[in-house]
C-alpha cells in the first residue's frame, strides 16, 4: 500500500523563491525512509506540505489514498505523528506520564484504558521508571523518548521525524535511531519518514531520498544512493563512513563485492 504519494509537487513562497520544483514520491507502508539534503534543498518545506501546513501548492499530495485537501485534512492528520527537532516544544504535561497522556485525553480515551496505553509505550521507549519525573529534568535523549512515546500512544500510521536527532550528542543519536528500529519490529505496519542531516542514520534506512534545489536528485536503497559519490560530493554531502571507505579502497584498486554491505562484512572480506 502507498501511504504517501506526491505528483509533480511544486511550492513557492514568493514568485522569486520556488522551493519545490516537481517532486514526485511514493512511500510504501511499513518502510523507513530518510530524506536528506543540504540546507535550502526543500526538505522542511516538503515535510510541511505533507503535514498540511502549506495550503498553496501545485501538483498532487495523497496520503492513505486520500487527496490532501480541506475535506480530508482532519482524517489525515489523525493518522500522522510528528516528532520535532526540539522536544521541549512538544511538552505540555507536568510529568512524563501526563505528557504521554495529553494526546489520549484529546482523543477522549477512557481513563480506565489510558494507564495501560501509557505504561505500554513508556516501556517500549525505555521510560517506564521516569513516569513521575518532570520532563525538564530529563536529558535530551530521554526527552525525545518521551516525545516518541506520546506520538506512539496515538497509534499513527505514519511518523515524521523532523530533524529529531540534530540536537543530540552522538550517543543520544544512536540511542534514538536504535529505538526507532526496535519500534519498527513491534509495529510492522508503521511507516517512518525521517528528515535528517545524519547520513549514518540514512545508511540504516530502507530507502533514501536526496533532495537538491527543490528536486529529487537520487532515491533508492542506501547501497544504491551512496555509491553516487560524485553527485553527493558536488552537493557537499558526505557519504556514510562505510561507503566512503569502500570508495577509497576501490580507488586503490581493491574491488569490493556486492555481498559486502556493512563494516563487519568489509572487515571479514579484507581479512580474507
Amino acid at each position: 500500500m502507498i501511504v504517501v504519494e506526491t505528483k509533480d509537487l511544486q511550492c513557492a513562497y514568493t514568485e522569486e523563491k520556488v522551493v519545490l520544483k516537481g517532486v514526485s514520491l511514493a512511500l510504501e507502508e511499513g518502510k523507513y525512509y530518510c530524506l536528506i539534503g543540504h540546507n535550502g534543498s526543500g526538505k522542511s518545506t516538503l515535510a510541511k506540505c505533507l503535514m498540511g501546513l502549506v495550503p498553496d501548492f501545485e501538483g498532487e499530495i495523497n496520503l492513505f489514498g486520500m487527496p490532501l485537501d480541506r475535506k480530508n485534512l482532519y482524517a489525515i492528520r489523525h493518522r500522522i505523528g510528528i516528532v520535532f527537532q526540539n522536544p521541549d516544544n512538544q511538552f505540555v504535561g507536568s510529568t512524563v506520564a501526563d505528557d504521554i497522556a495529553f494526546g489520549l485525553e484529546n482523543k477522549r480515551v477512557p481513563r480506565e484504558e489510558m494507564q495501560g496505553i501509557i505504561d505500554r509505550f513508556a516501556e517500549e521507549t525505555g521510560m517506564s521508571e521516569y513516569l513521575s519525573r518532570e520532563p525538564s529534568m530529563l536529558s535530551g535523549g530521554q526527552k525525545q523518548r518521551v516525545a516518541i512515546a506520546g506520538v506512539l500512544a496515538m497509534k499513527p500510521d505514519l511518523i515524521i521525524f523532523d530533524e529529531a536527532t540534530s540536537m543530540l550528542d552522538p550517543k543520544g543519536k544512536k540511542e534514538i535511531i536504535d529505538l526507532v528500529h526496535r519500534l519498527r519490529e513491534k509495529n510492522p505496519g508503521l511507516t517512518i519518514l525521517s528528515i535528517t542531516h545524519d547520513v549514518e542514520e540514512a545508511a540504516r534506512a530502507d530507502e533514501v531520498i536526496v533532495l537538491n534545489k527543490g528536486k529529487v536528485l537520487l532515491s533508492g536503497k542506501p547501497q544504491e544512493v551512496f555509491t553516487h559519490h560524485a553527485e553527493l560530493e558536488e552537493m557537499h554531502l558526505a557519504a556514510p563512513f562505510f561507503y566512503e571507505l569502500c570508495f577509497a579502497l576501490e580507488q586503490q584498486g581493491v574491488h569490493i563485492p556486492s555481498e559486502v554491505k556493512n563494516l563487519d562484512d568489509l572487515e571479514e572480506f579484507l581479512c580474507q
